[in-house]
């Protein structure tokens, strides 16, 4: 969630055979090399396994490296399932603007007239907040996920015993509410899960349904995204999928010390996440969610465009925010945009060029010592 966003600033694997111009990964030969040789060296590093789709026109090509399963050995396939973390946030940001299109609401509309009285105490004021502010983390809003006693919790080893524990909404913003903002609304950008936990609570008040409910009805159902879900209370990770190790050393994706036990904690209650980052899906679907973001089919062009026009992060001159998007600017000079997203067990990123035409998803089932920007800039940038 937001600890990897900060962060930010080996074998072939074939996809199904309905993927047409389909190009098999082969010992790290032809124009993915660089990709593959990243995906295992990140393997190396930490977590068991790693997974990745990259397509570019009508070609697609997969990766793997490692294990899926370290009781059983099992390897990764293309078509696993993952918690997705703040990628999350790309959905959610989606839905607000598709209402705002609708004219449901507005972006200039504050926290105060969809949901008063909510945000406020120690220095805290809705009434000052825009909902645009919430969507590119100008609010100045505390990160419930930065307070000491919810990470001892959640990624410190109490986790055990708390992991099919439900949080609620209300209960998240009560605790982002007994910490001060981190500045003035406006005043700098800061990120902060507990924005999009707002955001899904004011989708709610708009509609009527659950930001769940909208997210399904609005992009998953049209895009047939059949492998993606959000799975509010539930514990399960459905199949196919493969296990989710974590180092519980209180800091999601903090570095795991050498020979440190490794806990399975595949399942676990994401409602402690919400709608920063619960939800659930696989390579293809992010990969063609995006495409069909950037080629204006989920929204339009106004909107689109207000998605885009991004924030700069004072001190990191390549990365920008957007609402609900991350831009960078890697390397080779080549732009990308997307999210990356963290979550006990799971990391992933999805960029993707401006146009949508060159795509890459990719996914580690460990939480200590992920660098997996290092795979993006050797999908984009050949090195």
């Amino acid at each position: 969630m937001g600890a990897l966003v900060t962060a930010a600033i080996t074998a072939g694997l074939a996809l199904p055979a309905s993927a047409a111009g389909t190009e098999e990964a082969s010992g790290g030969r032809g124009r993915h090399g660089a990709t593959q040789a990243a995906l295992g060296s990140v393997v190396r590093e930490g977590p068991p396994g790693g997974i990745a789709l990259a397509e570019l026109g009508r070609t697609a090509w997969a990766g793997r490296a490692g294990t899926a399963d370290l009781a059983t050995g099992r390897k990764p396939r293309t078509d696993d399932r993952f918690r997705i973390g703040s990628i999350t946030k790309t959905f959610v940001a989606t839905v607000m603007l598709q209402l705002e299109a609708e004219g449901e609401l507005s972006l200039d509309d504050t926290v105060d007239d969809w949901l008063p009285g909510l945000v406020a105490g120690n220095g805290n004021d809705g009434s000052k907040i825009t909902l645009l502010r919430l969507l590119n983390h100008t609010s100045g809003i505390y990160s419930y996920t930065d307070d000491e006693t919810f990470k001892r919790k959640e990624f410190g080893t109490d986790f055990l015993q708390h992991r099919y524990e439900t949080w609620t909404p209300r209960q998240i913003v009560r605790l982002a509410m007994s910490h001060r903002p981190v500045f003035a609304p406006g005043d700098g950008w800061s990120y902060s899960d507990t924005n999009y936990v707002l955001a899904s609570m004011v989708i709610q008040k708009a509609t009527g349904h659950t930001y769940a409910h909208e997210i399904e009805h609005r992009v998953l159902r049209p895009l047939h995204l059949d492998s993606t879900s959000v799975p509010g209370t539930s514990a399960r990770l459905p199949g196919p999928s493969g296990r989710a190790y974590s180092k519980l050393t209180g800091e999601l994706t903090g570095p795991g010390a050498p020979g440190s036990a490794t806990y399975d904690v595949t399942e676990l209650n994401p409602s402690f996440a919400g709608a920063a980052g619960e939800m659930i899906s696989d390579s293809r679907d992010l990969n063609r969610f995006y495409r069909a973001l950037f080629s204006g089919r989920l929204l339009h062009r106004p909107q689109l465009e207000k998605m885009m026009t991004t924030v700069p992060i004072e001190g990191v001159p390549d990365f920008s925010y957007g609402l609900g998007l991350m831009k960078m600017t890697l390397s080779c000079g080549t732009e990308v945009w997307g999210h990356n997203g963290g979550i006990q067990g799971s990391i992933s990123e999805t960029m993707a060029t401006a146009d949508g035409g060159h795509v890459l998803s990719v996914n580690f089932n460990g939480d200590w010592n992920v660098h997996e920007q290092r795979v993006v800039d050797a999908e984009f940038c050949g090195s």
